[in-house]
């Protein structure tokens, strides 16, 4: 949450870094803030979001990656959960 800052100028470098580090974090609260950055950053350009995605979805605990696509068309959200990405 601490990268919300960096988010909003369009700076999403940090961002994208710790949620990498986070990827396989076993706390619940950890993987929603993560799901929730990542969704910040969908807000100010979703190719970024999808591509750090595509690379790491499979990786991403359930309750990261929902919170993360809450906001896609349901067809892809599916695709996402089901791993047709």
């Amino acid at each position: 949450m601490a990268s919300r800052h960096f988010i909003r100028s369009d700076d999403f470098d940090d961002t994208l870094a710790i949620a990498s580090v986070l990827l396989e974090d076993k706390q619940d609260l950890i993987q929603k803030a993560v799901g929730w950055m990542l969704r910040e950053v969908e807000n100010r350009d979703r190719r970024v979001e999808e591509r750090f995605l595509k690379t790491n979805y499979r990786k991403m605990p359930r309750t990261m990656l929902r919170y993360a696509i809450e906001k896609f068309p349901e067809t892809t959200r599916q695709a996402y959960l089901q791993g047709r990405i």
